[in-house]
This record gives C-alpha cells, sequence and structure tokens, in this order.
C-alpha cells in the first residue's frame, strides 16, 4: 500500500534498542509502517544498549521479534531484506556522554549520504530514571538545536508523582521546545479511542445529548485478567492509581467531557483536553474515603490454574501496602457536566480484560407502557468497546416480535471486524507516524501531565498515609472488592461489563 502523506527522511534513536518494548512494540510497529509504505524511501533505524552485538545480530534479533510480535506474521524475506539494510546497532552507556558524539557522526554521515538534513527521533525506552541523564546528554552533545528536525519520545510513567513531574518538564523544556516534546501514551493510539472523537464531533445527532440534561452517570473500566506477573518490582513503586488512572483513564475522560474544539490542531485538542482536568472537583480527605476505593487481589483460580496473590508475586513485600485495584467517582464541574457523576475501575486479575467506555443515558421521563411489557426495561446506553472487541453499541428499547407487546433492549452495532477488512494498525504505529509527521495531537503536553498529578496527588497521599488492613481483599477471577460495588451502588448504578459475546 502507498501511503498518502510523505513522511520526510528520518533518523530513529532508540534508547533500550535491546529492552522488551522495542523488541514487542517499536520493531513490530516500524516494520509494518514500512509495509505499508509509511516510512520514507531514506531512514536509518539506530538501536543503542550495552549488550556486545554487531549490526547483523541486532538485525537477526529484531527479525526473531517480529516474527513473533508483528500483526502481519512472519516477516517475508524480500520485504525483510529491504527493511533491515536500514537497521544498525550501536553499543553505548547512556550515562557516558562521549557515546553521544557517535550518535553525531552517525545522523551527519547520514545527512550527507542523503543530501538533506533528515529528522532525527531520540526514542527513550529505557527505564525512567534515566529519562534526565539522556535528555541532558543529548543537550550536551548539541544533537537538539534544531527544533524543527529533531523530537525525543518519553515513554511512561512521566514522573513518580506531581513534584517530580514539573521537575522532568523544568528539565525538559531546558532542552527541548515543547514541539520537540512527545510523551506517547499507547492508550491513545488505539483505533476506537481515536473514533470517539470521529463518532462525537462528525454527527450531529450526538451534540445534543451529550451534557447532564440527558446523560445520568458515564463509566470508565479497564480490567486486566493478568496478575503482575514478573514486574513486581516496577509495580511495588506505582500502583493501579499511577499506573493507570493518572494517565490512561484521565485521557479517556478527556475524550469523553472535552468541549467541542474549533479546529483539529494539535495544541486547541489539547486545549480543550486540559479544560477538563482543570475542572475536575478536587478531593478533600473526606472525598477520598468516600468517592475512592482500593484494592489488592489475593490467590485464587484463573482459567482452570491456581495463581498467587499479589504478595506471593516476585519481588513483592510481604506486607506489600500496593493497590491493585483502584475505582473513584469524579465530578467534571462545569456547564455542561455539573453533577454527573464520572466513575471509574481498574484492576489486576479481575474475571475479564476489557476496556469498555459506558455512557447511561437518563430514563424516560413517564413510562407509557404496562408493567409487564417492561419487565427487562433498560435505559439507554453508548457502549465504547476498546477491547477484546473493538465496537461502538447503541442500547435502544425495541418490541419483541409477537402478539403481544413486550419490550426488550436491542443492539445497534458498529464493529471494526464486521465494517471494515483491512486490519486495525497497532497503536505504537498510528503514534510513530505521528511522530514522524510531527503530528501532537494524541501526545500529552506538560500541563495536561502537571494537571493529571494535581487531581490523584491527595488520592495517593492519603492512601500512602493510611496503611489499608484488609488486603487482599478481592481473589483472582473476581470482579474486585465488595467496596467497589458499593461505591456505585450507593447512587442506584451498578458496573456494566462486556459479556464474552459482546452482546447484552
Amino acid at each position: 500500500m502507498d501511503s498518502k502523506i510523505k513522511t520526510q527522511p528520518t533518523i530513529f534513536v532508540i534508547f533500550g534498542g535491546t529492552g522488551d518494548l522495542t523488541s514487542r512494540k517499536i520493531a513490530p510497529a516500524l516494520y509494518n509502517l514500512f509495509l505499508d509504505g509509511w516510512l520514507p524511501d531514506q531512514f536509518s533505524i539506530i538501536g543503542t544498549g550495552r549488550t556486545q552485538l554487531t549490526d547483523d545480530q541486532f538485525r537477526e534479533n529484531l527479525l526473531n521479534d517480529i516474527n513473533q510480535f508483528s500483526r502481519s506474521g512472519k516477516a517475508v524475506k524480500a520485504k525483510w531484506d529491504e527493511f533491515s539494510q536500514n537497521i544498525y546497532y550501536q553499543v553505548s552507556d547512556v550515562k557516558d556522554s562521549e557515546t553521544y558524539k557517535e550518535f553525531g557522526k552517525r545522523v551527519e554521515k547520514h545527512n550527507t549520504d542523503w543530501k538533506t538534513k533528515a529528522n532525527v527521533i531520540y526514542y527513550l525506552a529505557v527505564s525512567p530514571n534515566l529519562f534526565p541523564i539522556i535528555a541532558s546528554n543529548i543537550s550536551k552533545a548539541k544533537l537538539a538545536e534544531d527544533p524543527l528536525k529533531t523530537r525525543i519520545v518519553i515513554e511512561k510513567p512521566f514522573g513518580h508523582d506531581l513534584e517530580s513531574a514539573k521537575e522532568l518538564n523544568k528539565l525538559l523544556s531546558g532542552i527541548f521546545d515543547e514541539c520537540q516534546i512527545y510523551r506517547i501514551d499507547h492508550y491513545l493510539g488505539k483505533e476506537t479511542v481515536q473514533n470517539i472523537m470521529a463518532f462525537r464531533f462528525a454527527n450531529s445527532i450526538l451534540e445534543p445529548l451529550w451534557n447532564r440534561n440527558y446523560i445520568e452517570h458515564v463509566q470508565i473500566s479497564v480490567t486486566e485478567q493478568l496478575g503482575v506477573e514478573d514486574r513486581g518490582d516496577y509495580y511495588e513503586g506505582a500502583g493501579a492509581l499511577r499506573d493507570m488512572i493518572q494517565n490512561h483513564l484521565l485521557q479517556l475522560l478527556c475524550f469523553i467531557a472535552m468541549e467541542p474544539p474549533t479546529s483539529f490542531n494539535a495544541d486547541e485538542i489539547r486545549n480543550r483536553k486540559v479544560d477538563v482536568l482543570r475542572a475536575m472537583r478536587k478531593f478533600s480527605p473526606d472525598d477520598v474515603r468516600n468517592s475512592a476505593v482500593r484494592g489488592q487481589y489475593g490467590k485464587g483460580w484463573m482459567q482452570g490454574k491456581e495463581v498467587p496473590g499479589y504478595r506471593e508475586e516476585q519481588k513483592v513485600a510481604p506486607d506489600s501496602n500496593t493497590e491493585t485495584f483502584a475505582a473513584i467517582k469524579f465530578f467534571v464541574d462545569n456547564w455542561r457536566w455539573q453533577g454527573v457523576p464520572f466513575y471509574m475501575r481498574t484492576g489486576k486479575r479481575m474475571h475479564q480484560t476489557a476496556s469498555i467506555i459506558t455512557i447511561e443515558f437518563k430514563d424516560v421521563p413517564h413510562l407509557v407502557f404496562p408493567t409487564e411489557a417492561a419487565e427487562s426495561w433498560q435505559q439507554n446506553r453508548l457502549i465504547i468497546s476498546i477491547q477484546p472487541e473493538m465496537s461502538i453499541r447503541l442500547q435502544v428499547q425495541a418490541k419483541r416480535p409477537g402478539l403481544d407487546m413486550v419490550l426488550n433492549a436491542v443492539d445497534m452495532v458498529f464493529d471494526y471486524k464486521g465494517t471494515y477488512n483491512s486490519p486495525a494498525p497497532e497503536a505504537y504505529e498510528t503514534l510513530l507516524l505521528d511522530t514522524m509527521l510531527g503530528d501532537q495531537t494524541l501526545f500529552m503536553r506538560g500541563d495536561q501531565v502537571e494537571a493529571a498529578w494535581e487531581l490523584i496527588m491527595p488520592i495517593l497521599s492519603t492512601w500512602q498515609a493510611k496503611k489499608s488492613l484488609n488486603f487482599p481483599n478481592y481473589s483472582a477471577d473476581s470482579w474486585g472488592p465488595e467496596i467497589a460495588e458499593a461505591l456505585i451502588a450507593r447512587d442506584g448504578f451498578h458496573w456494566f461489563s462486556l459479556p464474552a459475546n459482546g452482546k447484552k
């Protein structure tokens, strides 16, 4: 396939080139972009790491990764040969400033060979503690002086709390212009997430209903069957609140709650998202007790296999206070959303792996049908499923076939598999292409990151200051702790989950 948008000559410098993120996500994404004609004719991928490898050994490793993780399946030899001749490896210690001079020489050589000045993307697929070191050394080596040609991609987590996020923002903004900084959140690259904006702002029938007059509440639920696996040391310093809510789930909320932008300009869209975060009601200590729930999974059975509790996982403290589940009720205090609760929940070792946004509309003001006709009555819902299926479904009431008047809920469904034949790109493909094109629409701006941290800091501080006495409080393969059900049930609602067959 030939792309309609031509990208400029580009050099990717991947710090952490031998790491898991490069293997599973970055390398397959770049290869698929190449197959689909999105990469420029002149491009170079330079992997870096401390492991001693030749160019050929590094290429062989990436080939194995692509064969295992690419959505397009195993690489075709002719295509791989064409792609791999642009791959190089450089042994480097990111803490050694001398290393960066070699990057400069490689960039200059490509510029000379290509007879043009290429875009240079520094991708930090490394531990967060290395972000400041790498950024500072890029600056010392004078590798980021052209704001139009150099970009830096920062993986999450962006900061450990508000203060560390501010410090990292300050350091980066002293080296790069904001237009060069790409804070990546892979959730925003998912097709269904992007389609929220298209669904909202390309259809006039929705806008009159998209407010407190018609919407009763909103749920955002991201659940995982997996436990922490071998990431216990990372998760001990993170927890569900930092790992999922501060970034992924709040970003989804912003897409749902934002005001219509005046254009599809990146900063205009990001301005509207920041407006949402700034309008969200701040938490007092009483609010934390009444509107935020935490949990930690215990041992249990998942798909016929016994699994350990969180405190029995590798590299986890036996008395850990880290939450593996969080459920929170938020409010957006503005004209559109005043009084509408936004419920979020996320957790590990849950009954289902799913990412679902549910918008429940207010009930009809007067029920004209007899009671027996509406025994299975259900309020209208709009359900946006990000995974396991990619779909948008509107649940409405309809008459069941027959001579009597009996109503039941039916689904009006748009689903990707049934509508489009071509496979959806992976999130990293979308975000890497946007980085090459200089489009920051799906990337978080510095003030947006800080606003998200400001919102959750009272919850984080309260939970850290007071140890939970009932951990673990939910078993593996459940829907989380009972107090999470109470959080939403107090308001007369219940958590929505998508049945395995995707139908109600």
